[in-house]
């Protein structure tokens, strides 16, 4: 029985990478030469200066001052002499000479003055942006709380010293990468990867009317034409790229997904008007992200939870409740949802969705006092959730409060939030009271099993995945959870292939990675040519591990093309790890080892903590009979962050294929301690102690190896070997019998079978 081997980490950046070059020019605000899209930016001023309506309304809106030099009319924090006091470092915020400054500690650890560069945000909190070599923009992480008229720390708990990648001046915290790009229009991150250096430039240093509209020349020009009398007839949408008056809510809403999305960047210079899914592929209700019921956990912004909405699947969109020009909301309280959800909303002025008339304003609807802050819809149906500290964000998903979800897996409800300090069945039972009957199946509970790991999330996830009544980002998470189950749901995945929705093609696509070569092809392979570009990437990354001539004449050339997008996608993100890590896996899968190292090798400069590519790397010498190699990464990588159990488990497998076996098993023992949700570890760590004669931690080991996923053959197998090996064939023959499969009877498993009942 050979140990299994640690898979490949497969790992999708969820951070935005840098642009890449296109032909047309523009002007900047600083006077630079830009490339731009496939047209034109022009001065945001043009603009403004024939839309006067509109231009007051943006004005005053977070989108015009989402990003600005610092000055006296932009900077909102007390710079007069303010200290500030974190983790034992006292941070002074004082002005000299007309500009604004701030002592702290450096990325040397030292304190020292820095100019601030930009105000970033405006209400409720504004951030600070600090100019550092090589072109980054860093953003302390001590920022202003507008209403309160004070400063605070976004990351109180976090101890990140001077050269962690969390520290203010860290990696992760470089605006360059992480944030301007949303709050600039027509940003280009120009990095270069070979000097290590930015060069970022933006047209406008805000959320600009082009942002949103597209590139204006061609509408300017238009304009011009106009005035003479002479515009041609033939130009659509006024030589704008988006077509304001598109009557598809969900086309409507791809302008605001782009930056109210978590997600990743595809394209290094999108602008608005392209379709959505060749600029960002959104994330899915990932775990970490959003809870098992898909809501907002972590930080993802507002449109991975309205995708979830009956809203967005009846054609409601962005600008049905919020002014487009201010961002807010067009009514106030309940006269917002009362736009549909009152007796006369069939009279509506909104007639681009159904309506949903009901008595819903009503305490026999909500069941409490009218007028109340419990009786405003957003209490029940949009809890908002703090993020930054100060930022409460609604929730998005407008769902209908389950407590009863809460007293089965955990998540929040709407009902305890506001009642905080009674218990989630409290809150289930007067739901059940007074709506009895009325909670149906929700797919919260296919997602938490299959969090972990447990087998019977396997029908409820293929079920998702086919069920074409719900949204598609809960579909393509169900196959998303898929991925590395090869046989699970195939039928189900191929079908998904050739779904309308490109969201979850792209994750189909994804799902068939470790598929049967044929089935992969035939799947795969039209996708290839498919007209959005994160479904043509993802297929040409689940092909990449077929050997060159494994795909074909035919498809060569799609496939070249596909995979030279998504080799050119990850490019321009090269100052993170996640796109080092993605190039080496693709390299590895090619062949191309050497290539593969040095990809690893550059993720771990850039994070040395980055788990996937130090297992991966590690997997890579070991592969390649380096394993002294592959022994140092793992150790050095414990060595940093001793609690990490990935890299146990894999060291514990190393020591294992090297006959190390002492080793190996405490290795795998520690392993076991910090993922102790993890079948294989127990199972490799059981066989690792039979190899020792250690038979009762072995058969506690299997036994528990077993109970983490009964569903799973070998687990079977290895109890019946071991009982049997040990003169035991009274307790090897149930989990013998446990491996028969109705339908697939396996001649050497009857054989074993009657060997175990002769007593043999």
């Amino acid at each position: 029985m050979l140990l299994t081997l640690a898979v490949a980490w497969w790992f999708l950046s969820q951070l935005k990478p840098a642009p890449s070059a296109t032909s047309a020019t523009a002007v900047a605000t600083t006077g630079t030469a830009l490339p731009v899209g496939h047209a034109a930016y022009v001065d945001n001023k043009q603009c403004l200066s024939c839309h006067a309506d509109q231009a007051k309304q943006w004005q005053g809106s977070h989108h015009a001052k989402a990003m600005a030099p610092a000055g006296p009319d932009t900077v909102r924090g007390d710079f007069n002499n303010t200290e500030f006091k974190h983790q034992g470092i006292k941070t002074r915020f004082f002005m000299r000479e007309g500009k604004f400054f701030v002592n702290t500690d450096g990325p040397d650890g030292k304190l020292a003055d820095f100019e601030i560069k930009y105000a970033f945000g405006h209400d409720p909190l504004q951030q600070y942006l600090i100019e550092m070599p090589g072109g980054r923009l860093q953003p302390l992480q001590i920022a202003w709380d507008a209403p309160k008229r004070q400063w605070f720390h976004l990351l109180p708990k976090e101890k990140a010293p001077a050269g962690d990648v969390l520290h203010w001046t860290g990696r992760y915290q470089t605006a360059n990468t992480m944030c301007i790009g949303c709050h600039t229009t027509n940003y280009q991150k120009n990095y270069d990867a070979k000097t290590d250096m930015f060069a970022s430039r933006w047209s406008e240093p805000n959320v600009s009317c082009q942002a949103c509209h597209g590139p204006g020349k061609p509408h300017v020009e238009w304009a011009a034409l106009k005035a003479t009398g002479k515009a041609p007839t033939a130009v659509a949408n006024y030589g704008l790229n988006v077509d304001t008056k598109v009557k598809d809510g969900a086309k409507q809403g791809e302008v605001c997904t782009s930056c109210h999305a978590r997600r990743t960047e595809l394209d290094g210079k999108p602008f608005a008007g392209q379709p959505v899914m060749d600029n960002v592929l959104p994330t899915l209700l990932t775990s970490g992200l959003y809870h098992a019921d898909g809501q907002q956990q972590d930080e993802v912004f507002v449109d991975g939870s309205f995708r979830q909405s009956k809203m967005h699947q009846m054609g409601v969109t962005c600008i049905n409740c919020h002014n487009a020009h201010t961002g807010k909301v067009k009514l106030p309280g309940n006269q917002l949802c009362l736009q549909c959800h009152a007796p006369a909303a069939a009279s509506s002025t909104n007639q681009s969705f159904p309506s949903a008339a009901g008595n819903y304003d009503m305490p026999a609807h909500h069941f409490h006092k009218q007028g109340s802050a419990g009786a405003q819809c957003v209490a029940c149906h949009m809890p908002a959730t703090k993020f930054m500290q100060i930022q409460a964000r609604p929730d998005h998903s407008l769902r209908i409060p389950r407590p009863d979800l809460s007293v089965k897996l955990g998540t929040p409800n709407a009902c305890t939030q506001c009642h905080a300090d009674k218990p989630a069945q409290w809150a289930a039972d007067w739901v059940q009271k007074w709506y009895p009957g009325k909670q149906r199946p929700h797919f919260a509970e296919t997602f938490a099993a299959a969090r972990a790991g447990k087998a019977e999330a396997a029908p409820g996830l293929v079920e998702l995945a086919a069920n074409l009544s719900q949204p598609s980002i809960v579909r393509a998470t169900a196959l998303a959870e898929m991925r590395h189950a090869a046989e699970l749901g195939l039928d189900a995945k191929m079908d998904a292939s050739r779904d309308k929705n490109p969201e979850v093609r792209a994750a189909a696509a994804d799902s068939l990675e470790a598929a049967p070569a044929a089935q992969r092809l035939a799947a795969l392979g039209p996708l290839l040519s498919d007209p959005v570009r994160a479904v043509r990437i993802a297929a040409a990354r689940s092909l990449s591990s077929l050997l060159p001539n494994g795909i074909g004449a035919a498809l060569k050339p799609a496939f070249d093309a596909a995979l030279a997008e998504y080799i050119a996608t990850q490019n321009v993100s090269l100052d993170m790890p996640g796109a080092q890590l993605n190039l080496a896996v693709i390299r590895q899968n090619q062949g191309a080892n050497d290539q593969a190292e040095q990809h690893y090798l550059s993720a771990l400069k850039i994070d040395p903590d980055f788990t996937p590519a130090r297992a991966n790397l590690s997997q890579l010498y070991s592969a390649t009979g380096r394993n002294p190699k592959a022994e140092a990464v793992l150790v050095e990588g414990l060595t940093r962050m001793p609690a990490l159990g990935e890299l146990q488990y894999s060291l514990g497998l190393l020591l294992a294929e090297e006959q190390r076996m002492p080793e190996a098993a405490t290795a795998l023992t520690r392993a076991a301690k910090l993922l102790p949700e993890r079948a294989k570890v127990f199972y490799n760590l059981g066989l690792v102690h039979q190899g020792l004669g250690q038979r009762k931690p072995a058969e506690a080991a299997l036994l528990t190896a077993q109970k983490l996923a009964p569903a799973d053959p070998s687990m079977a197998y290895a109890l019946a070997v071991f009982y049997a090996q040990g003169g035991k064939p009274e307790l090897a023959l149930p989990w013998a019998e446990k491996m028969r499969r109705p339908g697939a009877p396996d001649p050497q498993l009857e054989q074993f079978i009657a060997r175990l009942k002769g007593g043999g």
